[in-house]
């Protein structure tokens, strides 16, 4: 089947970025490998490479490049969405996930995997990236009430969508479909566990392989290792993503911001410009807590990652200073200690 350049998700955003006088030759990345990428254009699938010491770490699936005759490319276009996290083992390191998106599916299970505080990290994810969420509680058909789980993630957010769906259901199928219209991207992401292969296969009408999760804790194992972009079946396009449990935000503030805009308008009611929330007199914040209008728990995951934000998002430097400063008032309270023999 020939696609067009609209079909893959071209829009005048992308062509205001092209020089209408070169003879360049757009192409969207689909997958991105050690040394190359692999493009998507209406002359079909290509192998494009880089130019001399540039990497593919700078490149993401949903990208959209410029290629010159021998298919190398020559410019990378700017991005309107980029889906992108701390990396789990450096909280200095950035990691691309996937850009682009229009639509961000956040997938979590009728079951133990199902936590808030991580589903107000992707949404958090989501507003900082400029994708709209989407919340997927799968596995609805195995739950005994899975309108407990819905009530939880509806709360989360004004107007959030939010779906109980069985991902073996056409109908519920059908209906995530058309969220994502054709020549638009939606993207998924969750734990391992979640169904998140079982729902792209839904939707694209592969049979990639699925596994079992451990029952004791539903957790699941990596069954997709990498990140392609593949067209689902009403032609709109998905990115699917491996497993997530590690978050971890940076420069997020205005995506944290969004998540819990209740305390962010009561903020500028705090006695002091500089209010930290934690005793101060006059904290209008701690006062709506104390008299039950605001959620104690929500207002804890709402501290946590305003500071888990703030030391992600200091330099090296700052950050090794900060952990110099707070070992150095940590040690007093060890010394004079004996330690006991055993």
């Amino acid at each position: 089947m020939s696609l067009t350049y609209s079909d893959l998700g071209w829009t005048p955003f992308f062509q205001n970025q092209q020089d209408a006088e070169n003879a360049l030759v757009a192409y969207r990345v689909s997958a991105v490998h050690r040394s190359t990428v692999t493009g998507l254009s209406p002359k079909g699938t290509a192998r494009l490479t880089l130019p001399p010491e540039q990497i593919t770490s700078g490149f993401a699936v949903g990208d959209w490049v410029l290629t010159d005759d021998d298919l190398q490319i020559v410019k990378l276009l700017d991005r309107h969405s980029t889906l992108r996290r701390n990396s789990a083992a450096s909280a200095m390191g950035r990691q691309l996930i996937a850009t682009n998106v229009d639509t961000l599916m956040i997938t979590t299970s009728c079951n133990d995997d199902f936590n808030v505080a991580r589903l107000e990290r992707y949404l958090a994810l989501a507003h900082q990236a400029g994708c709209e969420p989407v919340i997927l509680l799968t596995k609805a058909d195995t739950c005994s009430d899975a309108s407990a789980y819905r009530d939880q993630a509806d709360a989360l957010l004004p107007d959030l969508q939010v779906l109980a769906i069985n991902a073996h259901d056409p109908t519920d199928i059908a209906a995530l479909l058309a969220l994502c219209p054709k020549g638009k991207t939606t993207a998924l992401v969750g734990s391992s566990g979640v169904g998140k292969t079982t729902l792209a296969n839904g939707l694209t009408q592969r049979s990639d392989a699925t596994a079992a999760i451990r029952e004791s804790d539903a957790r699941g194992r990596h069954t997709t290792t990498a990140r392609h972009l593949r067209q689902m079946t009403n032609g709109g396009w998905l990115i699917d993503t491996p497993g997530m449990r590690a978050l971890p935000l940076k420069g997020a503030g205005d995506a944290i911001e969004a998540v819990y805009a209740e305390f962010h308008t009561l903020v500028q009611h705090c006695k002091f410009s500089d209010c930290k929330h934690e005793g101060e007199p006059g904290c209008a914040v701690q006062a709506a807590v104390e008299a039950g209008d605001l959620n104690e728990k929500r207002f804890l995951r709402w501290k946590k990652l305003l500071r888990e934000d703030e030391y992600n998002s200091l330099s090296a430097g700052e950050a090794r200073r900060k952990d110099k400063h707070f070992n150095k008032m940590a040690r007093p309270a060890t010394r004079g200690k004996k330690r006991k023999r055993r």
